[in-house]
């Protein structure tokens, strides 16, 4: 005979309620957002990339049917791609960015100073500092 253990479901509400009242979560998807001491995530490229291509866009106040046209892709293709749910080819990236009147590499050095604007806001990693003279070694020195 088998022993049969108790069919237990875990039930996830649709809506938030109250705190439920229990031993909190462990383990990897114990951190919650709000948690201070939660590292925060390093932004996804395609996410940088669809904000530069949809801002650019915006500036340009083109739509998002005229874009895709010029560049020769499809509409839902080109708003997936500017919310950031697809990771674009660079041919898709070329022809977006043409579409809106800037190159690949501008796309890619827009794209890369949201990255840095977005990274630099984040408290700094502290590193050692560079020590010429040998200090840090304590004492040792190689000569050639």
């Amino acid at each position: 005979m088998t022993a049969h253990q108790p069919n237990h479901a875990r039930v996830i509400p649709l809506r938030r309620g109250p705190a439920p009242s229990g031993p909190a979560p462990s383990g990897p998807t114990a951190a919650r957002p709000s948690d201070p001491q939660a590292a925060p995530r390093e932004p996804l490229w395609r996410h940088l990339v669809g904000d530069v291509l949809r801002k650019e866009r915006q500036v340009q106040e083109r739509t998002l049917k005229d874009v895709a046209d010029a560049a020769r892709i499809s509409m839902p293709y080109l708003s997936e791609v500017e919310r950031g749910r697809k990771e674009a080819s660079s041919e898709v990236l070329a022809a977006a960015a043409g579409a809106l009147g800037l190159g690949l590499g501008d796309l890619l050095a827009r794209t890369h100073a949201e990255l840095v604007r977005v990274t630099s806001r984040r408290t700094p990693v502290a590193t050692r500092p560079v020590v010429r003279d040998g200090s840090a070694n304590k004492g040792l020195c190689l000569a050639a």
